[in-house]
């Protein structure tokens, strides 16, 4: 997977502009968290959708909290953590937290209309 990192409120704009041109899938992760890794790692590891049909980008959320605050308020969604948002024509089109992250949940909500 290509991550795109999240470091700033200011990359949020970009994810909402991008995402009128591609879906953006954000990824909320704690870095102190195993269960955090855990859906990471599954998530890479099931990955298979093509890098020109939708963007990736990750968020420590540990090491920038108030962007990850920031996300939640912008988007709508409540915090979790870990949290995988889809971003679509600048809305959260699906969110879901630990072990429901599922590519083939996530390939589905990329598919359908808003």
């Amino acid at each position: 997977m290509n991550w795109h990192h999240i470091t700033s409120v200011n990359d949020i704009e970009t994810i909402i502009d991008r995402s009128r041109v591609v879906p953006c899938l954000i990824l909320k992760h704690s870095t102190r968290c195993p269960i955090s890794s855990m859906a990471k790692n599954r998530l890479e590891m099931s990955w298979d959708i093509n890098e020109e049909e939708l963007d990736t980008y990750f968020l420590d959320l540990i090491r920038y909290r108030d962007v990850s605050n920031q996300i939640a308020a912008t988007f709508g969604v409540q915090h979790e953590s870990p949290q995988a948002i889809l971003i679509k024509d600048g809305q959260a089109i699906y969110d879901a937290s630990h072990l429901n992250i599922r590519i083939d949940d996530l390939r589905l909500a990329q598919s359908q209309d808003t």
